[in-house]
């Protein structure tokens, strides 16, 4: 690019800027974010990055790995299963953790457990391999769910239960309230659980968090998925009270990876069944006499050695969010979303013909900062995720493609009927891969282009995506 082509660019960045902040005024309140970013994510502008994934994961700040790290280096820690005192040093600070996150939440203490775990996959499976499912109970769960709460219907399956998915309703792939209300009214004899997201991994969409006490007046257990919500919105379990609460502490501040959490209702806690017990488990267990007993609390559940000397870093990034302050990161991540979806439904062919489609809400209604969609050429035309992700990647943008993992907003949302998929599935091979996939449902798009907004994102990284986008105006899809 010439020099004359650069201050152009610059000049029309510029301009495009005031209008925003003409139009969003909220995000002018947010200005210390930008001090931040320049101090803690330096290396962001630094290395030309245009980070757009912070639904696949968040990014951690400067301040954080060197508060970690000088920890590390200051003290001699040790495995905290004993009383030596490197032990007895790890132990205190896991406490230290687990007793922040629960503040963080709002979770009662004598309410709450904060159940570590590698992630909210493994939290969601400590729900469903020991929920006391039977062939009287009923597992209710929403089309749009991630695939690790997909994952669940198995363990009911496995017990006889009954699985009932809630429909979603397009364009913008909210669920069905009334269909919801019918078959919250429709529980099992026995125990039954209802699971949903509080923001919709695919679409963005925020689903009331209404509904955990809506649900539980008609006797069901309710597993919240905030995996994707927490990063940007403020989760009062003293306010809603779900049973089950799955996060990943990556998603929520980049470091550490490798820790989740459960958070989990006493007395839900008391109704699981685990089917295997495991080093730090138990308080007695017998090879003789064939017994043993769990402990009472989150140790029940949490299996064998926990990261233990990644789990300061939990407690570090809370703090970090908190000194950024979440409102402001909903403020800045709010107005970037709605700009962008503006931005994008403008972008027209020459023919008149939208360059993309955004699967779910195009203002920010009861959305969070996910951006889903595809983008067509002139004659409707999809161009492949991959080719878009490949030339993003050129363009230094970090975006993610595919259905990300949850098939049910990728089903609907890219119109693949249940009938194109029980001929696909009627196959008689084993194993189906992507590309055996791909060719069961010839001529849709097997996946859609995903943008997200997070504690780092500044306007500019709003609008160099909108002019990579804009680079696919006229331009044939070439399949």
């Amino acid at each position: 690019m010439s020099s004359v082509e650069k201050e152009r660019a610059v000049a029309g960045m510029e301009e495009a800027r005031e209008a925003f902040l003409e139009a969003y005024p909220s995000y002018g309140e947010t200005g210390a974010i930008d001090a931040l970013r320049a101090k803690d994510y330096a290396r962001l502008d630094a290395l030309g990055h245009i980070y757009l994934d912070y639904t696949g994961g968040s990014l951690y700040g400067e301040s954080q790995l060197s508060r970690h790290v000088q920890l590390l280096r200051a003290n001699v820690f040790g495995n905290p299963h004993s009383l030596n005192p490197t032990s007895l040093a790890m132990t205190d600070l896991v406490e230290r953790a687990r007793g922040r996150v629960l503040r963080y939440f709002n979770a009662p203490h004598e309410e709450y457990l904060a159940i570590f775990t590698q992630n909210a996959s493994g939290a969601l499976r400590l729900v469903g391999e020991a929920y006391p499912f039977t062939e009287d109970s009923k597992f209710l769960l929403t089309f749009d769910n991630h695939n690790s709460v997909n994952g669940i219907r198995e363990f009911a399956r496995a017990k006889d239960a009954g699985t009932v998915y809630v429909p979603m309703e397009l364009p913008e792939m909210r669920v069905d309230e009334e269909r919801l209300a019918c078959l919250l009214e429709e529980p099992g004899s026995g125990a039954n659980l209802f699971a949903y997201p509080a923001q919709s991994n695919f679409s963005g969409v925020q689903h009331p968090l209404e509904w955990v006490e809506r649900a539980h007046e008609q006797g069901w257990d309710v597993v919240l998925d905030a995996a994707a919500f927490v990063a940007t919105n403020r989760l009062d379990l003293d306010r809603w009270k779900p049973d089950f609460v799955p996060v990943s502490f990556y998603k929520m501040f980049g470091f550490p990876t490798g820790v989740g959490c459960l958070l989990a209702r006493r007395d839900a806690v008391a109704r699981l069944r685990r089917p295997w017990f495991a080093g730090g488990t138990i308080t007695v267990a017998s090879v003789q006499g064939d017994r043993y007993y769990l402990h009472d609390s989150e140790a029940a559940f949490e299996d064998g050695t926990l990261d233990y000397l990644s789990l300061p870093a939990v407690e570090a990034g809370l703090d970090h969010l908190c000194s950024v302050g979440l409102p402001s990161i909903h403020k800045r991540v709010t107005s970037l979303t709605g700009w962008t979806l503006e931005q994008l439904s403008a972008l027209r062919h020459s023919n008149g013909r939208p360059v993309l489609h955004v699967y779910g809400p195009l203002d920010t209604h009861m959305r969070g900062g996910t951006i889903t969609m595809n983008l067509y050429d002139p004659d409707c035309d999809f161009f492949d995720h991959r080719v878009i992700e490949s030339e993003a990647a050129h363009s230094r943008i970090s975006l993610r493609t595919g259905c990300f993992c949850n098939p049910g907003g990728g089903e609907l949302s890219l119109g693949i009927s249940r009938d194109e998929l029980n001929t696909c599935f009627a196959q008689p091979q084993e194993r189906l891969t992507i590309d055996d996939f791909r060719h069961c449902i010839d001529g849709k798009s097997t996946g859609a282009v995903r943008i997200s907004f997070g504690i780092a994102s500044n306007f500019a990284d709003a609008y160099r995506f909108i002019e990579f986008a804009r680079t696919f105006v006229d331009r044939p899809a070439g399949r």
